[in-house]
């Protein structure tokens, strides 16, 4: 893999990390607060990017 792709996958693997953080932590708030369909929303979509961010770290790991 070239340093530059490594790079980027790298750079968007930490941006989705802080983006998964956000979400979990906006989760929290609205469970603490009983919007109970934001909650279910934040946290349907805080782990489907989980779940991405795993398949991107699988990827970098491999084309190392």
């Amino acid at each position: 893999m070239k340093p530059e792709t490594r790079t980027v996958l790298l750079k968007a693997y930490a941006q989705l990390h802080k983006i998964i953080e956000e979400l979990y932590e906006a989760h929290d708030n609205a469970v603490a607060n009983n919007y109970d369909e934001d909650a279910s929303l934040l946290i349907s979509r805080a782990d489907r990017l989980y779940e991405e961010v795993e398949n991107l770290e699988f990827v970098i790991l491999e084309l190392e």
